[in-house]
């Protein structure tokens, strides 16, 4: 698929058009992909945030984003994980700068493998990850993108 945005200008009734837009076809659906990378509120905005996405596409995985990173307007909504987004279960589920709010681990809590990266060592996150790195996601993630094969 090919993003486009479209605004009639015209009302419709009573409605009014906004705008289309549609998810990057290279990218796994994040309902029911193999795995899922997401951020969170650590990522301090939606420039930082695009190193999700880059890491995402290298490994052929769906981006996610909590209800923080989508409330800050870094991501759009329909990336969010949670009790008020969609619930995954992938195989192998990434959160970076994920502090591991209650409503976020409703959304992700069944994924195969869970692992989490957060500078803070007692995020509430490691409690149900399988693997914790309690580290700089600006260091890890940049290192990742340099040492990770490309997807085939």
């Amino acid at each position: 698929m090919i993003m486009f945005s479209a605004r009639i200008t015209e009302p419709v009734g009573k409605s009014t058009w906004l705008k289309q837009t549609s998810q990057d076809a290279e990218r796994p659906d994040l309902s029911s992909a193999h795995i899922v990378v997401t951020g969170g509120r650590g990522l301090k905005n939606a420039e930082n945030f695009k190193m999700i996405e880059k890491l995402a596409d290298k490994i052929g995985a769906a981006v996610g984003a909590t209800r923080a990173a989508v409330d800050a307007g870094y991501v759009p909504n329909e990336l969010q994980v949670g009790q008020t987004g969609k619930i995954v279960a992938p195989e192998l589920y990434i959160a970076f700068g994920v502090s591991g709010a209650i409503q976020h681990l409703a959304g992700m809590k069944d994924s195969k493998v869970i692992v989490a990266v957060n500078k803070d060592a007692d995020a509430p996150i490691f409690q149900v990850a399988d693997y914790g790195l309690a580290a700089d996601l600006f260091q890890v993630i940049p290192e990742l993108l340099e040492k990770l094969p490309e997807k085939k």
